[in-house]
């Protein structure tokens, strides 16, 4: 079968509206490493698809394929049973292949009209903004999701950035959506809403859907097929009505074993632990992003902070791990003052787990065995007088926290940085929790983590908890809070707007703090 022409591609409009896509024994190999195995899966048109695989499983390189950022090796694409060859995203985007990021691309100084209209790939040389306003106007008419034209980006909330983000796409006259994690940023209610209008399009034949994600609970309720890759191979295809969520959990992890949750011990809450006071911060554009947060942590309490991104969370995490000073307030370890030194996390029994540890709590160059040693590689066994370092002694150490927190690593010498995500937050839980402590702060802990790391990684939390230490918990994920707190609270826009045990918190009462209201 000959391809069709990439340099005068037929025009989205020429085409059926929802369009349906294969991808025929693809394969793509990155020097030794076989990212895609022969990969074949089909999309119908009209379609809600979910693709599913663990971390490495070769997700990402197929949608890379697919929109023309990689060249596959072997194999073919079909968009409604004919043959093309995407070179590039213009390609996909001119035979009406859109995607939409795990995280947003909009241009935050722009106004929506402005980021809308500026995404077009061929623009006239002087724009006729009036002209651009009344056919932006007709086309948000037939649309499911409304959003305010004049508003900058930058002031949106979460979800009306998703929406702008999709309705941008279709707006560009894309037909075939892939979504990348789209509701990891959205609060509950906002991405029920946001995939609920995705389904009813896909229902009216108006697009097709491919989405990745490792949410499970969305997966069940709105994908209507699902794909399952496995390193790099097809495992295969199911429809979710037929399926089952532990049915597509075998698939993703094969001979590996999930670990059960952790036993929670019943026990009450000690003494207050750790204190924050009135904290409040001043980010590098000049915004306050803390305006007097002040919270409390028990020993043997796990304390879980939720709320949509951007709200604050990031900079109260980066303050109580000594990335970042606070302007004003105070916090407090036992009643004693806490600046967040690492002379007084060590004191105090300290530990943190910050967002993306391999850009925030490692060095990728160095080895597992020396990162595992950033908090005592200055004392004994690992120095002697304070400077002269043990090299022998720190891979002894690493040896043991490699095999007691499962890391896969092909030994203590391999760079942290070639390890995979899941494998790189196991070698920063095992540095951290492998002395005792007696405060654990850990941030967005399971994002973008498989099956196998997340139940890993949350046992770990609990264990902790069970064990006497105080936890702050940050994350996005509201499963996550609700599954590991005793306390939850909700910050929003710099201040802790909601605070409740976790036996009387419900879902939609926390979703309605996080938008605001």
């Amino acid at each position: 079968m000959t391809p069709d022409v990439i340099g005068v591609p037929p025009r989205a409009a020429d085409l059926p509206r929802a369009l349906a896509l294969e991808a025929v024994h693809m394969s793509k190999a990155f020097g030794t490493n076989k990212a895609l195995d022969d990969v074949s899966l089909k999309v119908e048109a009209g379609e809600l698809h979910a693709l599913l695989g663990e971390n490495g499983a070769g997700k990402s390189t197929l949608v890379k394929c697919v929109m023309g950022f990689y060249h596959a090796d072997a194999g073919q694409l079909m968009i409604d049973g004919r043959e093309q060859v995407v070179d590039g995203p213009r390609a996909a985007q001119a035979l009406g292949i859109g995607m939409v990021y795990q995280h947003f691309t909009l241009v935050p100084g722009m106004t929506v009209l402005e980021n809308f209209v500026l995404s077009r790939a061929m623009l006239p040389a002087v724009l006729d903004w009036k002209a651009e306003r009344a056919r932006l106007e007709a086309f948000l008419e037939k649309m499911p999701f409304k959003v305010p034209l004049d508003a900058y980006a930058a002031d949106l909330a979460a979800g009306d950035k998703q929406k702008v983000e999709i309705l941008r796409q279709l707006y560009l006259d894309n037909r075939f959506l892939i979504l990348d994690e789209p509701t990891s940023v959205l609060t509950p209610g906002e991405a029920t809403e946001v995939l609920g209008l995705l389904r009813a399009m896909t229902r009216e034949k108006s697009i097709t859907v491919m989405m990745i994600t490792h949410k499970m609970r969305e997966v069940m309720a709105f994908a209507d097929r699902v794909t399952v890759l496995r390193q790099g191979k097809l495992v295969g295809s199911a429809d979710v009505a037929t399926g089952g969520a532990a049915q597509f959990a075998a698939m993703m992890i094969g001979d590996g074993e999930i670990a059960p949750p952790a036993a929670r011990a019943q026990r009450d809450a000690g003494e207050v632990r750790l204190k924050v006071e009135g904290l409040a911060v001043t980010n590098e554009a000049g915004k306050r992003m803390l305006r007097g947060a002040s919270l409390d942590v028990r020993a043997g309490e796990i304390v879980g902070i939720a709320g949509v991104s951007g709200n604050g969370q990031r900079e109260l995490v980066e303050i109580l791990a000594g990335q970042r000073i606070a302007d004003e307030g105070g916090m407090a370890i036992d009643g004693k003052a806490y600046g967040a030194t690492r002379a007084e996390a060590s004191a105090l029994g300290v530990a943190c787990l910050p967002e993306e540890p391999l850009r925030n709590a490692c060095v990728g160059a160095m080895s597992v065995a020396e990162n595992m040693a950033f908090r005592d590689f200055d004392v004994p066994p690992h120095a002697k007088g304070g400077w002269w370092l043990q090299p022998a002694s720190m891979r002894e150490r690493a040896r043991g926290l490699i095999s007691t927190f499962k890391v896969r690593t092909p030994g203590p010498d391999a760079p942290i940085g070639t390890l995979s995500g899941g494998n790189v937050q196991r070698a920063v839980l095992g540095r951290e929790l492998g002395r005792a402590a007696r405060v654990l702060v850990v941030a967005n802990p399971c994002f973008g983590l498989d099956f196998v790391a997340v139940s890993e990684t949350r046992r770990r939390i609990v264990e902790a908890r069970d064990a006497g230490a105080a936890v702050l918990l940050v994350s996005e994920d509201l499963d996550e809070i609700f599954e590991l707190s005793d306390r939850v609270l909700v910050m929003f826009e710099g201040r802790i707007a909601y605070d409740a045990p976790i036996a009387e918190a419900r879902p939609d009462i926390v979703g309605h703090h996080m938008a605001g209201h």
